[in-house]
């Protein structure tokens, strides 16, 4: 089976929108404002956009206010061709541990990390649906550690679910998590190392040790 290419698919969809004369409503998940830079700057040109900055998994309440307040300040500060407003989802993140139960183990970028980016998802899906949104997606698939493929199956599910919709996306495809780079030093904003979440967290500290220590016997 061939793989799916979902920027083209992404392509094909906006070229029927400007055939249309149309500008769709999109609510777009975002992690945080340097993934949200690119897709902003690309989407915000086809679509009138909310972005909804939902991220219970995030586990310090100081690094979640940091990431809201530089998503604030990227739209205040961005120019768009059609607007782009912002909404805040519900910040707890028993949210995020009682999802992650008997999966705190698994490295990252397996089965915990699917079932966060289905439950930032599904929450989005859900307001789409209440606010009768054209499409809903995430600002996720810019990454070029997170799972494009599985991103958008569970999109697709869920669109079936909540009858919203999903706007397929590989946000780092034409270069764009290069750009995404390019405008967090354009803008100065704030990047982490690590996705937001308590295992993450760990799991990047332990990297840098390793690091320290191969480069330390290495002298």
């Amino acid at each position: 089976m061939n793989k799916r290419n979902y920027q083209k698919e992404l392509d094909k969809l906006i070229e029927n929108i400007k055939k249309e004369k149309k500008v769709p409503r999109l609510f777009l998940h975002s992690c945080c404002a340097p993934c949200s830079s690119y897709v902003l700057e690309y989407l915000s040109q086809y679509f009138e956009i909310t972005v909804f900055f939902y991220n219970p998994n995030i586990s310090l309440e100081e690094e979640y206010h940091k990431r809201v307040a530089e998503i604030r300040r990227l739209v205040s500060e961005m120019s768009f061709t059609h607007p782009v407003h912002i909404e805040e989802g519900i910040y707890d993140p028993r949210i995020f541990y009682d999802m992650a139960k008997g999966l705190e183990k698994v490295p990252e970028g397996g089965e915990r990390c699917f079932k966060c980016y289905r439950l930032r998802m599904e929450e989005a899906a859900g307001l789409a649906q209440k606010g009768n949104y054209d499409y809903f997606t995430t600002t996720l698939s810019i990454s070029p550690l997170k799972n494009a493929e599985k991103i958008n199956e569970i999109g697709e599910e869920l669109a079936k679910i909540y009858k919203v919709p999903h706007l397929p996306s590989d946000f780092k495809k034409k270069n764009g998590y290069k750009r995404s780079i390019e405008l967090s030093h354009e803008y100065d904003l704030y990047r982490q190392n690590y996705c937001g979440c308590v295992f993450s967290k760990r799991e990047q500290e332990e990297k840098m040790k390793q690091k320290q220590i191969s480069e330390g016997s290495a002298i």
